[in-house]
């Protein structure tokens, strides 16, 4: 986190009252001048540490959300969200007749009221007001056999927990804590393992329940969402359910036909080019690309793709003189005709 020493605007360089543009300009220019690749040695490692604070104040301040509560509450944004469910609990239940918890004086002082006692066992009152814990969200790649067949995958999640060494409160008797630098929260890790089920489209937002940040006092955790993308594959395309391949063929084999081997997301299989198959005719091989929300299957379709061999024999050469002295009609006639047509 950027140090309270030195805010986000600072950071950017910006009045507070910076556009959306002028964030984004103040963010390119100074990542042009500290991109760590720009340095070597002690200078690299410095630039490392500005360039980090540099995007986290740039992702802060271009989101209007996170950017309104970091202008209210400062270094204690993050804290904000569950402030705010904290005094309505609190509100609610004062209502009622119960205790609002003395919502009086600044931010720190009313984080200390609801959770200043968390982390030594406080019982009752507004200590055990329970906030239920943020969703996290990450990315994950898969491949295309990944989705034919499902995969399990282990996922690393940076989140933010409650500070050990003050227990959420960001003071310390009557200091800032120097643990978490006054945010009350501090950065951990920890690795799940996640099933992705068969079938699963590009740019999806699977929700994993109660995967998310842990809940305070009692409260229920988030949720983790991952947003899948399909890595390209030099082989296999992707077209929803269906799956299409390019298929290279010599011309011998398009012009009287052959059985060929060709490949699939399991084994490859034995297909038969018809004889006088054109250059991106399509063969279709039903229930043979990826699974749908129905049980069923895609189809995979084979894109025809006329090769010529890189060298050819003697024998070969007489081959292709003895054809060319044949009777064909010229396979230029109709681009030819068509460019006569767009000029007259």
């Amino acid at each position: 986190m950027a140090t309270a020493q030195r805010g986000y605007y600072d950071i950017l360089g910006i009045q507070r009252d910076a556009s959306a543009d002028d964030i984004k300009k103040a963010f390119r220019r100074r990542a042009r001048e500290i991109h760590p690749d720009l340095h070597t040695g002690a200078k690299k490692t410095e630039m490392e540490k500005k360039f980090k604070e540099l995007n986290e104040a740039h992702e802060v301040l271009s989101d209007p959300d996170k950017r309104k509560k970091y202008d209210q509450y400062g270094q204690n944004w993050e804290q904000a969200e569950a402030y705010e469910k904290a005094r309505q609990q609190a509100g609610s239940q004062a209502g009622r007749g119960g205790q609002a918890g003395g919502f009086s004086g600044d931010f720190g002082d009313i984080f200390e009221t609801f959770f200043g006692g968390r982390g030594r066992g406080a019982q009752g009152g507004a200590a055990g007001f329970a906030v239920d814990g943020e969703d996290l969200e990450t990315d994950v790649e898969l491949s295309v056999r990944d989705v034919a067949t499902g995969v399990s995958r282990r996922i690393d999640l940076t989140e933010r927990v409650v500070c050990k060494a003050c227990g959420g409160s960001a003071i310390v008797r009557g200091r800032p804590c120097v643990v978490c630098g006054g945010t009350g929260t501090q950065t951990d890790k920890r690795t799940i393992e996640v099933r992705i089920p068969a079938g699963v489209q590009h740019d999806t937002r699977m929700r994993i329940a109660g995967k998310g940040q842990p809940g305070v006092n009692g409260g229920k955790p988030g949720d983790l969402y991952l947003r899948v993308h399909i890595q390209a594959n030099g082989v296999f395309r992707q077209k929803g359910s269906d799956i299409h391949v390019t298929l290279p063929v010599w011309p011998w084999e398009a012009a009287l036909g052959a059985e060929v081997m060709a490949p699939t997301l399991a084994e490859p299989v034995k297909v038969k080019i018809p004889a006088g198959s054109k250059a991106d005719s399509k063969l279709r091989l039903k229930g043979k690309g990826l699974p749908t929300a129905t049980g069923e299957h895609g189809d995979l379709f084979l894109k025809l793709k006329i090769v010529m061999p890189t060298g050819i024999s003697d024998e070969e050469r007489a081959l292709y003189e003895q054809l060319k002295q044949g009777r064909h009609s010229d396979p230029r006639a109709e681009i030819l005709a068509a460019s006569r047509r767009s000029s007259s």
